[in-house]
């Protein structure tokens, strides 16, 4: 037998390398997260945010920079209704140019008014006492898309 008083191991300190390790992995992480964010709203685009127009890009800027309201005569006209109780609000697209081709309101109902287009969107304010309802359409590669429904009733008084 030993005489030697019996020894315990010192503790293990924590090594200093873990906690930069982790700091190191979370920024990488994080980094990552926000890159597929960027990504994945810049390939989503509008649609994503419920906003337009979309389509050719060369042909919205050149609709932009030209500043020109006349679509392309040889580019089809594509239509589209929006129906609700207020009425119906028909909307023809060619390329990136929106026109109202009609608003008809419902029975108790009146169109306060009517953006004609051409433009990058048009918009009808359809109204019945203190309701109105407001409809934004703008053209989404050539096709007519609903970008904003707003519904209101004025408080009595």
């Amino acid at each position: 037998m030993s005489t030697e008083p019996h020894r315990r191991p010192a503790p293990a300190r924590p090594s200093q390398a873990r906690p930069v390790r982790l700091t190191a992995i979370w920024v990488v992480a994080a980094g990552l997260a926000v890159a597929v964010g960027v990504l994945a709203v810049r390939s989503a685009g509008a649609d994503l945010r419920g906003r337009g127009p979309i389509g050719n890009p060369d042909l919205v800027s050149a609709a932009e920079i030209e500043g020109r309201a006349t679509p392309d005569p040889n580019l089809p006209v594509l239509e589209d209704t929006f129906s609700g109780d207020y009425g119906r609000f028909v909307v023809g697209c060619q390329g990136v140019f929106a026109s109202t081709i009609d608003a008809v309101p419902a029975p108790g109902w009146r169109v306060v008014s009517i953006e004609p287009g051409p433009d990058d969107d048009v918009d009808a304010i359809f109204s019945s006492g203190r309701r109105s309802v407001e409809l934004e359409v703008y053209c989404n590669r050539g096709r007519p898309r609903l970008a904003e429904l707003e519904s209101k009733t004025l408080p009595v008084g």
